[in-house]
């Protein structure tokens, strides 16, 4: 039977002639977004270790779904069968954003299945009441209007004002090619997502935490946080970056990612 995601799946599955074969390294994209955003990662890691990328449900290439709210839950379980599929046992789990998120919530459900985690631009605390209140707005909203406005409203704050026109354009597309269906029933499902700051003292795991020095919705002061929280956490700050800094700035978000994986033995 196939994976319900659509994926990439690339790199070295094998011995690299170390005698050690690497952990794959599974990225998970945020919202509203595809597993386009890993384009950089999938092509400087894959050299080395396999490397996944999948369209989360409701995104890209992977299925629509018919409820109208998608928990982290399901998108987590989503991940795990995904894994069952390829036969990965362990993996290093990375998200941005929203992504993010749902590696909080993969390490709540199947904990041994994670050798490290990345967390970029990314927060652990439950949605306000404020905050759910618009998440359901922005998903009626979506459904009525399409993702065009929206995109073009965000779009600077994806990234930073003066990214690189390339960069900006790749978000916009990937933005404006989602499906509202989709984007609106992760809202809903985002909305209600626990509260992760009580887990993070309980991943023990070594978590690479990173954040664009210009984000303006996960500040550097919400990384800062999050890497106290966690017991073996390393934090990166991207200078020239907003919320993309994989993006944005793929160069030394990679030396980070590259760096850490290496000191980590992952």
């Amino acid at each position: 039977m196939p994976p319900y995601l659509a994926h990439e799946d690339t790199g070295a599955t094998g011995d690299t002639g170390t005698g050690v074969l690497p952990l794959p390294l599974v990225l998970v994209h945020g919202h509203p977004f595809d597993r386009g955003m890993w384009a950089p990662q999938l092509a400087a890691f894959s050299a080395d270790r396999r490397v996944v990328a999948p369209d989360l449900r409701g995104y890209g290439a992977s299925p629509v779904p018919d409820d109208t709210s998608t928990p982290l839950s399901v998108f987590a379980d989503d991940l795990a069968a995904l894994l069952d599929h390829l036969d990965i046992d362990r993996c290093v789990l990375g998200g941005v954003s929203m992504g993010g998120q749902i590696v909080m919530e993969c390490c709540a459900r199947f904990p041994g299945r994670i050798a490290g985690i990345v967390l970029a631009d990314t927060f652990p605390a439950a949605e306000t009441e404020s905050g759910r209140l618009a998440r359901a707005a922005m998903a009626d909203r979506l459904l009525r209007e399409g993702m065009a406005g929206y995109a073009e409203e965000v779009l600077y704050k994806m990234v930073a004002p003066y990214a690189d026109p390339d960069v900006a354009a790749h978000v916009r597309r990937m933005m404006t090619g989602t499906d509202p269906r989709g984007a609106a029933a992760a809202l809903r499902g985002r909305a209600v997502r626990p509260d992760y700051r009580p887990l993070l003292p309980r991943i023990t795991v070594p978590a690479l935490v990173v954040v664009g020095a210009d984000d303006e919705y996960t500040p550097v002061a919400e990384a800062r946080a999050m890497h106290e929280a966690l017991p073996a956490s390393t934090l990166e700050i991207i200078e020239g970056a907003a919320h993309l800094p994989n993006l944005e700035r793929p160069e030394p978000f990679n030396a980070a990612l590259a760096q850490w994986l290496l000191r980590t033995g992952l």
